[in-house]
């Protein structure tokens, strides 16, 4: 999948495990597609291969119907197992090498990044397809992270303006705007849509905020 597809997306989805339960994937899944969702990824930390796997297979084809990019969080090799569109690893993570020598050249690939410096290596490698910056904000998701703040947001983009930059980390509906204001340009929405009362809705909602972002 050509990175070229990226540049239009503005709210990328996170379907994760830590906030929804095994047996609401696809629902959940189906109301994210529905409300209009660019890309979504399966998160399922502390979960065994085997059960990742599986939930994968099944929402790849639900992502698909919707036309919608399916992207595997930290396991190159489940990616290229299931005929993923792409994954996304963290600094932790295996080097571009690694992921690129187990999914291929043609899969999307995504990288963490923490601060400018990060962001900065990783955008200098034309194997990434993409960055997530932050987490901006303080989120359960990453608890041991400390936030970075959104004073950086315009300097990563004015840096690297052919790259896809999501901002992530304790970003909600509420704060979209103030992330917007400080010069992002897409943004990784998660609790905030997965504790949504309805989550077509929220996310419609967020996307009509991105709109005149790009």
């Amino acid at each position: 999948m050509a990175r070229s597809l990226l540049f239009p997306a503005q709210l990328y989805g996170i379907v994760d495990l830590g906030y929804t339960q095994p047996a609401d994937l696809e629902r959940v899944t189906r109301e994210m597609i529905a409300g209009g969702i660019d890309i979504i990824q399966l998160r399922a930390k502390g979960y065994s291969d085997s059960d990742i796997e599986r939930w994968a297979r099944k929402l790849l084809p639900i992502c698909h119907g919707g036309g919608v990019p399916f992207i595997v969080n930290d396991s190159p090799k489940i990616a290229a197992s299931i005929g993923a569109d792409g994954v996304h690893v963290g600094q932790d993570d295996p080097s571009m090498d690694e992921v690129r020598y187990i999914v291929g050249d043609d899969m999307l690939v995504g990288r963490s990044t923490h601060s400018v410096e990060q962001a900065a290596a990783a955008a200098a490698d034309p194997r990434t397809d993409c960055i997530g910056f932050g987490p901006l904000f303080a989120t359960p998701t990453k608890p041991t992270y400390t936030p970075i703040g959104i004073k950086e947001i315009s300097q990563v983009h004015e840096s690297h303006p052919d790259l896809p930059i999501f901002c992530i980390g304790g970003i909600k509906k509420e704060n979209l705007n103030q992330v917007m204001n400080a010069g992002a340009k897409r943004a990784v929405i998660v609790s905030g849509i997965l504790q949504a009362s309805d989550i077509a809705a929220y996310v419609r909602e967020s996307k009509a905020l991105l709109a005149d972002t790009l």
